[in-house]
């Protein structure tokens, strides 16, 4: 993870702000959703990704730190994080959560406990 969560790490996201939406999002151990919606805002950068019948419909919000490579080729997002670490995140509702700081800090510190491929953080 990188030092600030909520940056895309250099060379990720193209500086102008490429559109993610409809991008696939692959997990260290699998395929979890597409991106529904993304910001690339400097220390404000998500995915929110909606993983369908995955669980249940559910959206999480991601933060830009945990994203590893983006293959435009393919549209596919590849995260730092397994599925389990992603269907255990704290649920995010976008009427409540998108602009909430507490939700974010509380995002920041669901993410910020694991380490480098989704392990703990030691």
């Amino acid at each position: 993870m990188t030092d600030d969560m909520w940056t895309y790490r250099s060379g990720i996201v193209h500086p102008s702000g490429e559109d993610l939406v409809g991008f696939r999002v692959e997990a260290l151990d699998g395929h979890i959703g597409k991106v529904d919606k993304h910001s690339h805002e400097v220390s404000d950068a998500y995915l929110v990704v909606d993983t369908g019948v995955w669980i249940f419909g559910k959206e999480v919000l991601i933060p830009a730190g945990t994203v590893i490579r983006v293959d435009r080729d393919s549209r596919t997002v590849h995260v730092e994080a397994t599925k389990d670490q992603i269907k255990a995140a704290p649920e995010f509702h976008r009427d409540n959560h998108l602009r909430d700081p507490n939700y974010r800090f509380e995002i920041s510190k669901y993410y910020d406990g694991m380490g480098p491929f989704g392990g703990p953080r030691i």
